[in-house]
């Protein structure tokens, strides 16, 4: 199996075992050729077409853009899921679309056919301007930028504003000015900067905005056509994410300790998308260990389902852990017994191949996301089919990983072909895989070290060069 690599920092300590008593004796190989006979769970592919193996690429900050889903998927990773996207960054004006991540610009964007079936994640405050982010990423933008913001900021809850008298000047995130209206008169009051000069255009945002909660069965459904790259197959809800709060508003994991609105949150989101829409939810197992907020938990998942949401994904630590000590697979063991009919996919202490099979086995969840474990490692999804397949699982030669390590700078360029500085930014992009990726050659610390130096194209193809270049049968003939 593949040797861990070290990933501390003041928020994660470096890869152990899960707690999961009796797991480290589970005959993986057997398992997985089991597993590889009887299928997938057949509700998965059939919610979302492609996705016909039991695990896949979690959602990862500064990592996960199209380039390392491209990667992975090359490898045998079925469906990926973009880092958390927050809602208010998704509808700030004059941006657009395609620059709206919390990353670098174009990060996370579909990266065109081949990457697909792909999960756009996001995460916010207010469910209001969740369901207006929802609504954009599910048509792919196709009203305009104005549109949706209107939908989220022009009626109650209006975002920062200025007063003039009893007229409100309507500013939204990124500066744009919608203009000015009485609150008493509604919208049609508007004036200044209106969104259109069309007056039957402003009109028809005026009705959606005033009849938001309409917006769920008025919309056209709108699922990804051939060709049509740039769409989304999945919209998954981020209540897992062990950020900070935004003043006195909950965010991302911290959800957990709100239920109220956690569920009012995802309510809004399931009702201003098509009902064709696939929808998930990331969790964490609690925000603590305290009995209030495990009673929190069941309460935000049981809502999640009888509201429509397909599955959830259950990270087995707590929100206050981040990524220190080890994951509770015993939970997520115990929530599926609980609740043995309801798609679940697990997540939390998956380090190498054996471990997406072990928590499979152990817990009966019917999927696995893969996270930190797969950065500087696709070959991870290469052995898991590998390994479903009955074979023992190879790991990657050195002319196999030189090809890879091209094939990902590459992509990452095109990432950033936009970019002012897109080569300087993929050569820091890529110098955070290399530690990862550097554990897989026999020289693995004199690589790391070249690696974590390159600045350029031509120092990345150099480092290639003299530690990649003259490999045969995965083996380096560089003298050491």
């Amino acid at each position: 199996m593949i040797a861990l690599m070290s990933v501390e920092s003041n928020n994660a300590t470096k890869p152990c075992p899960a707690i999961a008593p009796g797991s480290e004796g589970l005959d993986v190989l057997r398992i997985a050729a089991e597993l590889g006979r009887r299928g997938i769970d057949p509700r998965i592919p059939a919610l979302v077409p492609g996705f016909d193996a039991p695990f896949f690429q979690a959602g990862l900050a500064g990592y996960s853009d199209a380039a390392m889903r491209i990667i992975a998927r090359r490898y045998g990773c079925p469906f990926c899921v973009t880092e958390a996207l927050l809602d208010r960054t998704l509808l700030a004006g004059g941006r657009g679309f395609t620059k709206a991540d919390l990353g670098e610009i174009h990060d996370n964007v579909p990266g065109g056919a081949e990457d697909h079936p792909l999960a756009c994640q996001i995460m916010g405050s207010d469910p209001r301007e969740m369901a207006a982010a929802a609504l954009k990423v599910a048509e792919q933008g196709r009203r305009g930028d104005k549109q949706y913001r209107a939908l989220a900021y022009a009626v109650d809850g209006v975002m920062p504003t200025t007063h003039a008298a009893q007229r409100q000047h309507l500013r939204l995130p990124g500066g744009e000015q919608l203009g000015r209206f009485d609150p008493s008169e509604g919208l049609g009051a508007c004036t200044d900067d209106c969104e259109s000069s069309d007056e039957e255009s402003c009109a028809s945002v005026i009705d959606e905005i005033n009849d938001f909660d309409a917006l769920g069965d008025a919309t056209t459904p709108v699922s990804r056509r051939e060709g049509d790259s740039l769409s989304f197959e999945v919209l998954d809800v981020n209540l897992a994410c062990p950020v900070k709060k935004i003043k006195s508003k909950a965010r991302g994991g911290h959800w957990l300790t709100e239920p109220v609105g956690a569920i009012a949150l995802l309510e809004r989101v399931r009702e201003s998308v098509p009902a064709t829409t696939v929808c998930s939810v990331k969790m964490r197992r609690s925000y603590d260990d305290t009995p209030e907020m495990a009673e929190n938990f069941e309460r935000i998942f049981d809502a999640a389902y009888s509201m429509g949401y397909s599955w959830t994904t259950v990270h087995a630590r707590t929100v206050e852990q981040k990524y220190v000590g080890p994951s509770r697979w015993t939970f997520l063991r115990d929530l599926i017994g609980r609740h043995p009919s309801k798609l679940v996919f697990g997540s939390g202490d998956v380090w190498e191949v054996g471990d997406i099979f072990r928590m499979i086995a152990y817990t009966g969840v019917h999927a696995v996301s893969v996270a930190r474990g797969c950065i500087g490692n696709p070959w991870i999804f290469r052995q898991a089919r590998q390994l479903l397949a009955g074979l023992e699982p190879t790991p990657p030669s050195v002319p196999e990983q030189r090809q890879t390590l091209k094939d990902h700078f590459d992509l990452s360029l095109a990432v950033t072909r936009n970019s002012r500085h897109g080569e300087e930014h993929t050569s820091k992009m890529m110098r955070k895989f290399a530690i990862r990726f550097s554990v897989h050659h026999p020289r693995a610390e004199q690589v790391r070290q070249r690696m974590i130096a390159v600045h350029s194209t031509a120092e990345w193809n150099a480092v290639l060069d003299e530690f990649y270049g003259g490999a045969i049968d995965g083996q380096s003939m560089v003298s050491c």
